[in-house]
C-alpha cells in the first residue's frame, strides 16, 4: 500500500493501528531507557555518602546495564512468541520495582543511616531499574510487524532516535532535581514519572495484528490471513532461540558483537560515566557536569546515531566502520592526554561521533555477513554488544583508584584499546569478501 499503513485496520477487526502502535512504543522506550542513568548524574551523592572505590562506583553506575543488555535476548524471543505489549509491559513493572527498591532504601536510611552494607540493595534495585532498556528488542521488532516496507525504515529509525533520547534529558534535568529537591525528593520525582509512565502504556499499547488475532483463538494461518488483511507483512519466522543458536556458531556474529560492544556498549557506559569525569577531573558542578554530558555526548552520539545508517548506504559499512572507530582511536588518545577542558569537550564531541554512526553502520552490515540467522545475531548483537556498558565503568574506576583524580583521564586508555581492536576487526571485514544479502530480511531484534 502506498502509504505504508493498513488502509482501515478497525474494519478488519484490529484494535488501534500503526501510528498508535508508534506512539505508545516509543513513548514506553523512552519511559524505561531514562533508567540508563539512574545513577550517573547523582554518582558524587552516592560516591560521597556512601565512601565508593572508583570501581565500586563504576559498577554502582553500570548496574542498570547489565539487565538492561542481558535481558534483551529473552525479551525478544519472548515477543515474538506472545506479541509485544506482554513482555514490553513486565520490563517496565520490572523499572518501577527497582526504582520503588532505591525510594525506599532512601527514604529510611538517607543520609545518616546510609553506609557501605546498604550497597549490594542498591545494586540490586539499579539493575532493576534498567529493566527497561530491554524493551529496545520488543518494540523494534513490533514496529516492524506495524508498518509495511514502504515506511518500516523511516518508523524503526524514528523509534529508536526519539526512545533514546531520555538518558541525555535526565542527565540535564537530574543535577537540577537534585539540588531543588534533594536526592530522596529526586528519586520520588523519578518513581512518579515511571509509575505513570508504565501505567500509560499497558493502557494504551496494542500488539500486532497477528498477535490480536491469536489471542482470539484464530488458528496460525487464519491469523496470518486476517493480518495480511489488516495491513502486516512481516511475521514471527520461527523459533527466536533456535536462530540466535545458529548465529552463534557463525564467527562472524561474535566479531560484529565484539565491535557493538565497543560502540553501542561505549555509549552506555560512558553516559554514565562522563558527569563524574566532568565534576571529579574538571572541576565542574553536578548541573554543569550534568549539561556538558548530554549536549557534547549523549544526547549528540544519538543524532549522530540516526544518521549513521544514510552514511553506511551510501559509503558501505565496512568503511564507515573504519572511518568511526578511527575516530574513537584519536579521541579517545586525546582525551588521555588533556587535561583542558576545551580540548576534552571536542575529544567528547568526535568520540560520540564516532560511536554513535559506528553502531549504526555495525547493523548495516549485519545482513551481509549473517544471512543465515539475521533475527538471532541481532539478538546476540545488541544483547551481548550492550554488555559493555556494564563491564567497562567498573575498569575506568580501577585507574581512579590506583591514579587518583589523574585516572579519570588516563583511564580513557581501555576505550583507546577497545578501539584499537574494533577498528582492526572493521579493517578485517573489509578486506574480506561479503556473504550474499538475504532475500528476505526477518525483523530486527538488537539495537
Amino acid at each position: 500500500m502506498s502509504s505504508g499503513e493498513p488502509s482501515d485496520p478497525s474494519s478488519a477487526g484490529v484494535r488501534g493501528g500503526p501510528k498508535r502502535a508508534l506512539s505508545v512504543l516509543t513513548f514506553g522506550y523512552f519511559v524505561g531507557f531514562a533508567g540508563v542513568v539512574v545513577y550517573g548524574p547523582v554518582a558524587s551523592e552516592f560516591e560521597d555518602v556512601l565512601g565508593l572505590s572508583g570501581v565500586l562506583l563504576g559498577l554502582l553506575v553500570a548496574a542498570p546495564q547489565l539487565t538492561g543488555s542481558l535481558l534483551r535476548i529473552p525479551f525478544s524471543a519472548w515477543a515474538d512468541s506472545v506479541g509485544a505489549k506482554k513482555p514490553f509491559s513486565v520490563l517496565l513493572g520490572l523499572s518501577v520495582v527497582g526504582m520503588g527498591g532505591l525510594l525506599a532504601i532512601l527514604v529510611a536510611a538517607y543520609p545518616d543511616g546510609l553506609t557501605l552494607a546498604h550497597y549490594p540493595l542498591i545494586f540490586l534495585f539499579g539493575s532493576l531499574s534498567g529493566c527497561g532498556i530491554a524493551a529496545f528488542s520488543v518494540g523494534i521488532t513490533d514496529t516492524a510487524y506495524w508498518y509495511t516496507s514502504e515506511r518500516r525504515g523511516t518508523m524503526l529509525a524514528l523509534f529508536a532516535g526519539l526512545g533514546t533520547t531520555s538518558p541525555g534529558l535526565f542527565t540535564i534535568v537530574s543535577p537540577f532535581a537534585l539540588l531543588a529537591f534533594g536526592l530522596t525528593g529526586t528519586y520520588a520525582a523519578w518513581f512518579a514519572f515511571l509509575l505513570v509512565g508504565t501505567i500509560l502504556f499497558v493502557v494504551f499499547a496494542v500488539d500486532s495484528p497477528y498477535f490480536q488475532y491469536r489471542k482470539r483463538g484464530l488458528d496460525e494461518q487464519e491469523a496470518r490471513d486476517r493480518a495480511r488483511g489488516a495491513g502486516q507483512e512481516l511475521f514471527p519466522g520461527g523459533d527466536a532461540l533456535a536462530s540466535i543458536r545458529t548465529a552463534a556458531t557463525i564467527p562472524r556474529s561474535w566479531l560484529l558483537t565484539a565491535m557493538f560492544f565497543v560502540s553501542f556498549g561505549g555509549y552506555l557506559a560512558l553516559t554514565t560515566w562522563f558527569p563524574s569525569y566532568w565534576s571529579n577531573f574538571h572541576g565542574l558542578d553536578v548541573r554543569t557536569a550534568g549539561v556538558v554530558t548530554a549536549l557534547t555526548f549523549t544526547l549528540l552520539s544519538a543524532l549522530f546515531r540516526a544518521s549513521g545508517g544514510a552514511i553506511s548506504d551510501r559509503v558501505g559499512g565496512e568503511v564507515t566502520t573504519i572511518a568511526s572507530f578511527g575516530l574513537v582511536v584519536l579521541s579517545t588518545l586525546a582525551l588521555v592526554g588533556t587535561a583542558n577542558l576545551y580540548v576534552a569537550v571536542a575529544a567528547t564531541v568526535v568520540l560520540g561521533a564516532g560511536l554513535g554512526i559506528a553502531s549504526a553502520a555495525i547493523y548495516q552490515l549485519l545482513p551481509r555477513y549473517v544471512p543465515e540467522a539475521v533475527g538471532g545475531a541481532s539478538g546476540l548483537v545488541g544483547g551481548l554488544g550492550g554488555f559493555g556498558g556494564f563491564v567497562v565503568p567498573p575498569l575506568l574506576g580501577l585507574f581512579v583508584d590506583l591514579r587518583g583524580v589523574s585516572g579519570y583521564a588516563t583511564g580513557f586508555v581501555v576505550y583507546l584499546v577497545l578501539g584499537l581492536v574494533a577498528l582492526g576487526i572493521a579493517v578485517a571485514l573489509y578486506r574480506s569478501e561479503p556473504t550474499t544479502v538475504p532475500t528476505e530480511t526477518p525483523a530486527p531484534t538488537g539495537d
